[in-house]
């Protein structure tokens, strides 16, 4: 592995082949021999760890690993990727670096990537935690767009019109985002940051997320466009064959991911524990509750 020239120290990143020929990068720190969880990020995200994540898992003694999406960054596109395909590729990056069984939490268009391995890798995946995380678009008796941000009500609307539809929508949106900097990341994301998130979004928040964001779109549209495109189709699971212990955090001040699809997920996935909290929003759900989530997680 080569040592991550980055500010995130600590780090180590690496190209790990998954499939005959397509990688992906992946981003580990913490000790070799310390429970593995494996954090899926968000939509779009390049490989750049939350700091608050970085510093809950290692006072937990958490071996951390994340990965960047097929099409993001380094990571070779997968077009018709569904969400289920994220378990395989899992499963590869763990045997490469020797790890074996594992929990993994994902954060808002990462939630249905930590089912996925709930899912499709019981035997080895743990437990899960889908943290603001999106329900299936054709989650029965969900209105599903009911309470997002007019963003995301257009940039779904387009995923549902198609490829060609979607990336004309995401060529524009890009547009925005691809060089935005952490004093600007509020304005950037308009209606979708809530009056609680936008309390939040300052200093390490503010530059995490337009340092991801930056790294998402280094590589073009692919990534960002292939993850819609999969939540809005068949993910390739369902929710009721999760048979590991997944805990459901969501809040009802959030106008990416609407507090429904969490009760949705937390009624659908047999035996799943509910964390649903008044006054969260996207935001401050993932960074001011993240030691929480992984002492629920790994307990």
């Amino acid at each position: 592995m080569e040592q991550d020239g980055t500010a995130q120290a600590g780090t180590q990143r690496s190209l790990v082949e998954v499939a005959p020929g397509r990688s992906v990068e992946v981003l580990t720190a913490g000790p070799p021999g310390g429970r593995t969880l494996v954090f899926h990020d968000g939509t779009p995200a390049g490989l750049v760890v939350p700091p608050s994540l970085l510093r809950a898992a290692a006072e937990r003694g958490l071996r951390l690993v994340s990965y960047t999406r097929p099409g993001y960054g380094r990571s070779d596109p997968q077009p018709g990727r569904r969400v289920a395909d994220a378990a395989a590729d899992v499963a590869a990056v763990l045997d490469h670096i020797g790890a074996g069984e594992f929990v993994t939490a994902g954060w808002s268009g990462g939630g249905p990537h930590a089912l996925a391995c709930a899912a499709l890798l019981p035997g080895r995946c743990r437990a899960a935690a889908t943290i603001a995380g999106i329900a299936p678009r054709d989650a029965a008796g969900l209105d599903w767009l009911a309470g997002m941000a007019p963003e995301n009500v257009a940039e779904f609307t387009a995923a549902e019109q198609g490829e060609a539809a979607l990336t004309e929508f995401l060529g524009a949106a890009a547009a925005g985002l691809a060089g935005v900097t952490g004093d600007q990341i509020a304005a950037g994301l308009g209606d979708l940051a809530t009056p609680a998130d936008r309390a939040v979004l300052t200093g390490d928040l503010a530059e995490y997320l337009a340092e991801s964001f930056r790294a998402a779109l280094s590589a073009g549209l692919a990534g960002w466009r292939d993850d819609d495109l999969a939540f809005a189709g068949d993910w390739g699971f369902l929710a009721g064959q999760i048979a590991v212990p997944v805990t459901v955090w969501q809040g009802d001040q959030d106008a990416m991911v609407p507090g429904g699809h969490g009760r949705w997920l937390a009624g659908q996935i047999p035996g799943a524990r509910a964390r649903l909290f008044p006054g969260d929003g996207h935001l401050t759900l993932m960074f001011t509750r993240i030691g929480e989530i992984l002492d629920d997680l790994a307990g």
